[in-house]
């Protein structure tokens, strides 16, 4: 599943550059290339002001007020990744390194547990963290039974961690990102050749593992709760999907992985849904409109996918997706989604000056208005 990008969030944090420690040049491309992959629509088409990016923070304060923030308006997924230096305090346990860190400093960084405290407060019904940092699995640790992961609402946490608890991550001499991010986001634009549809989380873990220990690099951790592993970062660009057949009351139709509609929250989630079944049937617009039978046209499919509003009324709706191929009992649901969101959406406000004033009494528009009442029986 993906989440809706209107009710989804993600809080990039990164740093390059150090006082004290060795600078990190790849975290920086980390940071950039990550950005454009989730506000893109292979992925989760996140808005650019729900996809915060924090290169080399000053202080832990702008840190933890960002994650904060998002953590409060994120309803449906919230998405923390974090590349640079992982440190160890001495107790023994982690922290992420800022442009001053230094080593056993932690009032130099960030404690991982403040972290996760901050997001313990937050409303999202998933969490994903992903840590690209030496010794990032020591967050393993702290995911025990009052921990995060426990205590996240309805779907729980998923902490994806570059390294073990003993391992440092490998940041290799003249590549662009260091091997974590880049692997990580290899698989996302080139997809996973025999893999699923969508790139869930415990997909790319297990392709991240593969190829990392092919290359004779650090093997990332991960652990997730309850079904949070089906969380999907994208779609699989080497997925083989073949066209719906003439048939749409076929076999095909019934396997394929549509959108659930009972997952959105928001509007602009009800449009990019709409969007993902045309790529799921694997049709054109015009493809859309041959198989409506004459019922909708190739530019009214474009139209109701590059809206911004929900459609107010539910015919044209209803027929793409017949015409994708989506099955009925499916499509009942997609129309209780949008009869839930129309219901939800702020009342139409008074008249705007401007209406009102042409209708006042001896205006010329008055004048006209009344006409057309009396042509139409009126008083």
């Amino acid at each position: 599943m993906l989440p809706d990008p209107g009710a989804s969030a993600a809080v990039l944090i990164g740093t390059s550059s150090y006082d004290f420690l060795v600078d990190l040049p790849a975290v920086a491309n980390n940071l950039t290339a990550l950005a454009e992959t989730l506000r893109g629509p292979a992925s989760w088409n996140l808005r650019q002001d729900n996809c915060t990016v924090l290169a080399d923070p000053v202080g832990a304060e702008a840190v933890m007020d960002a994650l904060r923030d998002a953590a409060a308006t994120a309803r449906d997924t919230l998405l923390v990744y974090y590349a640079g230096h992982g440190l160890v305090d001495p107790e023994g346990e982690l922290y992420l390194g800022l442009p001053r860190s230094r080593q056993q400093r932690v009032e130099t960084g960030i404690p991982y547990n403040w972290l996760r405290r901050a997001l313990l407060e937050g409303a999202a019904e998933r969490t994903v963290v992903i840590l690209d940092c030496c010794y990032s699995g020591l967050a393993l640790g702290m995911m025990g039974s009052c921990d995060l992961a426990a205590q996240a609402d309805v779907e729980g946490t998923y902490l994806l961690a570059a390294a073990s608890e003993t391992r440092q991550a490998l940041a290799p001499p003249g590549e662009t990102h260091t091997a974590f991010t880049g692997e990580l986001l290899d698989i996302l634009g080139r997809g996973i050749a025999g893999g699923p549809e969508k790139l869930d989380l415990d997909s790319v873990l297990r392709q991240l593992r593969t190829a990392l220990t092919a290359k004779g690099r650090p093997v990332p951790q991960g652990r997730g709760r309850n079904s949070n592993g089906r969380l999907a970062l994208g779609w699989n660009a080497a997925f083989s999907r073949s066209p719906l057949g003439s048939d749409a009351s076929g076999g095909p139709a019934e396997l394929r992985s549509w959108p659930d509609p009972a997952a959105v929250h928001t509007a602009q989630g009800f449009l990019d849904a709409l969007g993902q079944v045309r790529i799921v049937s694997g049709l054109t617009h015009a493809a859309v409109g041959l198989r409506s039978g004459g019922g909708i046209a190739a530019g009214t499919v474009s139209g109701l996918l590059n809206r911004k509003d929900l459609p107010r009324a539910w015919k044209t709706t209803g027929i793409y997706l017949t015409a994708c191929g989506v099955p009925d009992e499916q499509v009942d649901g997609w129309r209780r989604a949008w009869e839930r969101l129309r219901a939800e959406a702020p009342a139409t406000g008074p008249a705007s000056p401007a209406v009102d004033r042409g209708r006042a009494r001896g205006g010329r528009a008055a004048s006209v208005w009344s006409r057309v009442v009396r042509r139409k029986g009126g008083d």
